[in-house]
């Protein structure tokens, strides 16, 4: 007979919450709640790694195809649920007060959040850059606090090991997906190109007019040279950014991949009315979405931190709040996705295309 407890393995689930000791009865209500908190995000963030893995799977396909983008979008979509859904959690922890949360909390001491063997795969399968990392304190790098106290080898470090060796991450999967895009033609480095300079003119054009604008209003003259002086600061950063100039210690391949990856993000967000450029667009908005939602989830939790206790070194030796400020900061992974946003047009503005038919759904006789 099948049955709903057994399923969900209820009895074993309720026998967790037993700290060090494994004897809830030796916990108070308070620490209870630290645990069953605690857990809940891990099994969140277990959906989360299995969603972000369907996705970066199917990116790993050359070529991805089109009738599985809608598949991709769903897995994204799940996962900003799944964080929004996790950020209301805190206030459950917020009901701790100081002293409630004191009583016990020299017992952690050196375990910490830091040690959540499935966030950290979380930033390695979205692609975080190592060299993005804060120093938690005592390690030397974020693998040595994934080992246990006494220096040895852990389930945490090795989940996180095994991690690293399954597969590149979604970001560089992405960006490949993205650098084979056809933009206006064929998929090649002439026509990424061809369509930036087009784009940097239309940009140019667009700028033009808002000096005009802003001309015609009561303005004083040190204010319209401030203003013109930052518009044409958005000029040169449009130029920079999709001639890849702002990157340095490219070689030359490395550059240009560089530029089809951003010439394609302009051209997915340019054009997403056309039939054929909808899902990709779609997908991008939802990566972008992924990770504005991780960092909301990053700056509620350092909020929910500082409540509770202030600004305290934390039980694993980091800077407390001040590291995880950092980290919701300076942990961006899809930087080019962001930066786009800074230089789209608006429709009228956008280059005309040579090829706009290619990009519409073809009705066979």
């Amino acid at each position: 007979m099948r049955n709903y407890w057994d399923y969900i393995k209820v009895e074993e689930l309720l026998s967790l919450q037993g700290g060090f000791d494994n004897d809830e009865s030796k916990l108070s209500n308070d620490e209870v709640v630290f645990i069953v908190v605690h857990q809940v995000y891990e099994l969140w963030f277990k959906l989360i790694l299995r969603e972000l893995e369907t996705a970066r799977d199917l990116f790993r396909q050359n070529p991805v195809p089109d009738m599985k983008l809608a598949n991709a979008a769903t897995s994204l979509r799940r996962v900003v649920a799944l964080f929004e859904q996790a950020v209301p959690h805190f206030r459950v922890m917020e009901t701790l007060t100081t002293r409630d949360y004191l009583d016990f909390r020299d017992r952690l001491i050196p375990a910490s959040g830091f040690q959540s063997a499935q966030m950290r795969e979380i930033e390695i399968l979205l692609g975080l850059d190592d060299n993005l990392r804060i120093p938690l304190g005592r390690e030397g790098s974020y693998m040595a606090a994934l080992r246990s106290s006494d220096g040895s080898a852990s389930t945490a470090l090795a989940r996180v090991e095994q991690r690293r060796e399954s597969g590149p991450s979604l970001k560089t999967v992405l960006y490949e997906w993205l650098a084979r895009t056809p933009i206006d033609g064929p998929a090649t480095q002439e026509s990424a190109d061809r369509f930036a300079k087009a784009f940097i003119a239309g940009h140019e054009k667009e700028i033009e007019n808002r000096v005009r604008l802003a001309k015609q209003n009561a303005l004083t003259a040190d204010d319209i040279a401030r203003l013109e002086e930052r518009y044409r600061a958005e000029i040169r950063f449009a130029e920079r950014f999709l001639r890849a100039e702002d990157e340095e210690g490219l070689d030359d391949e490395a550059r240009a991949f560089r530029r089809r990856v951003r010439a394609a993000i302009v051209f997915l967000e340019s054009y997403r009315e056309l039939p054929r450029l909808a899902w990709p667009r779609e997908v991008i908005d939802l990566v972008i979405a992924v990770e504005q939602q991780m960092i909301i989830w990053r700056q509620r939790h350092a909020r929910m931190v500082e409540r509770v206790i202030g600004r305290r070194t934390g039980t694993g030796g980091s800077a407390g709040v001040d590291y995880l400020d950092q980290t919701a900061l300076r942990y961006r992974i899809f930087n080019d996705l962001w930066a786009v946003r800074t230089i789209l047009l608006r429709k009228p503005s956008v280059p005309l295309l040579s090829h706009e038919d290619e990009y519409r759904f073809r009705v066979e006789d």
